[in-house]
């Protein structure tokens, strides 16, 4: 029998407790994009401890305005740990650089959308990531076959809300699974 293909751009991942690699651990993480190419997400519940978009700002010689929004900053993910990546609401789009990933969700990685937060302009809802969680073709069908991660639709809280410390059992609770209960090992009948 022929495996099926799951489209999962537009989809949240949340890892299973007994993922074996510790920076993606109680991980939930948004999928921008998914094909014969590869996969490619951002974690939307490990807020970055060092640094804020005030300092990023500066770092990046970018002015910021009397209205400039103050977004959070996350680590997206081990890839490319120097790049952002703005996962923000489907009323923006930059001229060049937004991958509109579903009706709800877009992505910019371009100094353009940093720029228009700093102004006040930009998207209503949004979070940056700093890298990304990447895997290469049919990885992660694998991980997902070896019940690493769980796959359930996305939630605006659980992209956007600030309560990053409950977004993993917010997740797995919007399945309907206690987290308590959920074994780091699985296996198929």
């Amino acid at each position: 029998m022929a495996e099926e293909t799951v489209h999962l751009a537009g989809k949240l991942l949340v890892a299973m407790p007994g993922m074996g690699d510790p920076r993606f651990a109680h991980s939930v993480i948004y999928m921008c994009a998914h094909d014969d190419e590869g996969s490619m997400g951002l974690i939307v519940n490990k807020p970055q401890t060092n640094v804020d978009f005030s300092n990023l700002l500066e770092e990046l010689e970018i002015a910021r305005g009397p209205n400039a929004r103050d977004i959070r900053v996350h680590f997206g993910g081990p890839v490319e740990l120097g790049r952002g990546f703005v996962l923000h609401s489907s009323d923006y789009a930059a001229a060049h650089g937004t991958l509109q990933v579903d009706d709800h969700v877009g992505m910019t990685a371009t100094l353009e959308v940093l720029e228009d937060l700093a102004q006040g302009k930009g998207p209503k809802t949004s979070m940056l990531a700093l890298g990304y969680a990447g895997w290469g073709p049919g990885q992660l069908d694998r991980e997902i076959a070896r019940n690493g991660w769980l796959i359930c639709d996305p939630r605006e809280d659980i992209i956007f809300g600030r309560a990053n410390e409950h977004k993993w059992t917010g997740a797995l609770k919007m399945m309907g699974i206690d987290p308590l209960l959920l074994s780091e090992t699985a296996g198929r009948a």
